[in-house]
């Protein structure tokens, strides 16, 4: 039986704080957007992104209460709501609808041989004491494979971006797992994040064929950064006890103007690889991309990670000997007002944390664009 056509669209929208879900609220009452067809919703809430960040869990609550005026709670329990937070620097809080409609009546003739692709699963609940080890990355690798099967594509090659929001360890979980007389990969709830984070993207990376089960180890884990995906994102969560997984690709399966691609950022400034990826897709700019075409970018989608060796093309960094500020939170920052100089604007996703995403110091950035 043939597959349904269906048509994606992708909606950046403002937020005045964690809990503001006015724009959202708008666009649904407007008819802009249909609560029944939205696949996923990530947003970047302006808490510290770390262990004790409840902005995204108030941001997920908010956004339930609001969707549950229109569908029912079997529906939104399936949409991956991804809260990253933390919006440091000039970041803008925001949230990027992804929606997904039925194409199949529509009579005009398609334009594009692939359009972009959505699809999302959830994974059973992790047991703390498998966090951070190769459980936590077979789980996350099947559940990135159920992604893609939602999303028709059958060819990992079709697939840039893969978002996974991953759990993170507390006392209370630690000593639960210990109570049951296991142990946990870290007993550093911050350091549970990183962890967390890795095992998923070398998850993701397995799901993607980029490496396989047998090339990994437990002892790998958050120490051979030799060893990643380049084009998973992953961001721990004091909300969740599972994984909630959205992929996004290029099928034939799907129509409209809407694409997709990676590229591969091989430092905290190195924006060229972003740039030839927007040549890619159609918008060519020798400098910061003009006002007129950044209208047809829909989403940039990236990873910021404070290089291990402590420099930046040779100069040293001070964002690892920071004890009062996570590494992780300067190197949003820094990432975000590299990628706004290029962008020209600051509403961008930008998600610290990037282990096993993209070689150490740099990382994965994804671009959705509507083609002309």
């Amino acid at each position: 039986m043939p597959t349904a056509l269906r048509r994606a669209t992708v909606h950046r929208l403002p937020m005045r704080s964690p809990d503001d879900v006015g724009a959202l609220d708008a666009a649904i009452a407007q008819g802009a957007i249909d609560p029944a067809g939205i696949i996923a919703i990530l947003g970047k809430t302006e808490g510290n992104g770390c262990v004790n960040d409840f902005t995204r869990a108030f941001a997920v609550r908010s956004l339930q209460t609001l969707l549950g005026r229109h569908v029912d709670g079997d529906a939104i329990n399936q949409i991956a709501m991804v809260m990253s937070g933390g919006t440091e620097g000039a970041l803008s809080p925001h949230m990027i609808v992804f929606e997904a409609r039925d194409a199949s009546g529509e009579t005009q003739p398609r334009a594009f041989d692939k359009s972009l692709a959505l699809g999302r699963a959830r994974t059973p609940l992790l047991p703390s004491e498998h966090l951070g080890r190769m459980q936590q990355v077979a789980q996350v690798a099947a559940g990135v494979r159920a992604a893609m099967a939602d999303a028709g594509i059958a060819d990992a090659a079709d697939v840039h971006y893969v978002q996974v929001k991953c759990p993170l360890l507390t006392m209370e979980r630690i000593e639960a797992a210990e109570a049951r007389g296991t142990t946990t990969a870290v007993r550093d709830t911050l350091k549970s994040m990183s962890f967390s984070r890795g095992a998923s993207a070398l998850g993701a990376a397995v799901a993607l064929g980029e490496l396989t089960l047998s090339d990994l180890s437990d002892a790998m884990i958050c120490a051979d950064y030799a060893r990643y995906s380049e084009r998973a994102a992953t961001s721990g969560g004091v909300e969740l006890l599972d994984h909630e997984i959205m992929v996004a690709g290029m099928s034939a399966d799907w129509t409209g103007p809407l694409a997709i691609d990676h590229a591969v950022m091989a430092d905290a400034i190195d924006i060229e690889p972003a740039r030839a990826a927007l040549a890619r897709l159609g918008i060519d700019s020798a400098g910061q991309v003009p006002a007129a075409a950044r209208g047809r970018i829909a989403a940039v989608l990236a990873k910021a990670e404070a290089a291990q060796s402590g420099r930046l093309r040779g100069q040293r960094h001070t964002m690892l000997d920071d004890s009062d500020i996570a590494s992780t939170r300067h190197a949003r920052a820094f990432v975000g007002g590299a990628l706004a100089g290029l962008f020209g604007f600051t509403d961008l996703f930008v998600s610290g944390g990037a282990e096993h995403q993209g070689p150490d110091g740099g990382g994965p950035i994804a671009i959705i664009v509507e083609r002309t």
